[in-house]
């Protein structure tokens, strides 16, 4: 064959490979975008100049998890309605900056003991400890600096059939009244079951009160969609903890049947929302905590709500005892709300019981050392 011809045939062969090998990488690209995958991402900075990262999760539908560094909070979670249509259902902010502002705990991880403890106070072995009293007299989520207010370590993990991210943070001994240093991992993972799997663990080097959960705020139509008082909750509980003018536990566990906190059927939020004894100084709805009916120990449905103009649902299934309705009557439409009106969202907080370090009748939230706290919550999300 002639020199000039091989070179012309080099040149066509080349030219093809080329096209096929493009082909090829266009091809694993898609490949890649369909399928899970972590995407890691800068969200800013905080006062004291640390960096704060973001994780997206994609699960193998397009379903998307996203969760930042600071606080181990979730930004936002989209999933489908009925017809497919994603919208994100988390209440949050688009920027760093209003988390850094003052937030409502929207989508925290929250620590060393969500909820209330009375007067900010509580005795262990024979010792009184002092906490931050903030939320009038008694101390509030882990108090002024809570684990909301922190950057974790972090990084992306991946399974066979999930994705998600792993915080990693140390409560070092006093902090915010606290004692023990307390190591603390919080992993959130995205399955291709629509799952989203929240796994709290901690261990101490001292005795202490230990009490963690996720605080995301829910709107099943959709985060800005407007109020959530339509949505159908359904609670697996024959009880709830009465509370004082302060909301604090009284120590008795009444039944819910015949009041306006009987979830036992599935009932609109709003429907007997104006039912609940107003307490001076708050605003009306529910802000009170479950105790979750359970046969045996291990995971149990502990609650179930639907949005029926889209379908969408989520069940939530947990170790912990308790669960924390609230009704988001806090929620003011300013800057501080992330411009979200009251009943714009509501949570539904697996934990152990409010004040139960004052609350020997409560099952205990001492972490002892040698001893793990280990709880596990999954909300499941479907569309009906």
């Amino acid at each position: 064959m002639h020199r000039s011809s091989i070179k012309l045939l080099t040149a066509a062969l080349v030219v093809v490979l080329a096209g096929f090998y493009g082909s090829l990488t266009r091809l694993e690209a898609v490949e890649r975008h369909g399928s899970m995958h972590v995407e890691q991402s800068p969200f800013g900075t905080t006062a004291d100049g640390q960096s704060v990262e973001l994780f997206t999760c994609t699960n193998a539908h397009g379903v998307k998890l996203t969760m930042m560094t600071y606080g181990a909070i979730v930004v936002s979670l989209e999933v489908p309605d009925r017809d497919g249509t994603i919208a994100n259902v988390n209440l949050g902010y688009e920027k760093l900056d209003g988390y850094l502002a003052g937030s409502p705990y929207f989508g925290a991880t929250v620590g060393r003991y969500c909820n209330r403890i009375s007067g900010g106070t509580f005795s262990l072995d024979g010792k009184q400890y002092t906490l931050a009293t903030n939320n009038g007299e008694n101390h509030l989520h882990g108090g002024d600096v809570g684990y909301d207010k922190v950057v974790w370590d972090a990084r992306p993990i991946r399974k066979r059939n999930e994705v998600g991210v792993r915080f990693q943070y140390t409560s070092k001994d006093g902090e915010e009244g606290y004692p023990g240093t307390v190591q603390i991992t919080a992993t959130y993972t995205l399955t291709n079951d629509n799952e989203l799997k929240v796994e709290l663990r901690a261990r101490s080097d001292a005795a202490t009160p230990v009490n963690l959960t996720n605080h995301c705020y829910w709107n099943l139509a959709g985060a800005g969609s407007g109020s959530i008082l339509d949505h159908q909750l359904q609670v697996e509980s024959d009880e709830y903890l009465a509370v004082d003018d302060t909301l604090i536990p009284t120590g008795k566990m009444v039944p819910v049947k015949g009041s306006p906190l009987d979830f036992t059927a599935p009932h609109a939020i709003g429907e007997r929302l104006k039912q609940i004894p107003e307490i001076e100084g708050l605003p009306q709805g529910y802000d009170h905590c479950f105790v979750v009916r359970r046969g045996k120990a291990g995971m149990a449905l502990a609650a179930r709500v639907t949005d029926p103009s889209s379908g969408r649902t989520m069940e939530i299934h947990t170790t912990q005892p308790g669960l924390q309705f609230y009704s988001g009557n806090f929620l003011d439409g300013t800057d501080g709300s992330g411009g979200f009106q009251q009943y714009e969202g509501f949570c539904l907080e697996t934990q152990h019981y409010p004040d139960s370090p004052n609350q020997p009748g409560f099952p205990s939230t001492i972490l002892y050392p040698g001893k793990k706290f280990q709880q596990e919550t999954v909300h499941v999300f479907f569309a009906r």
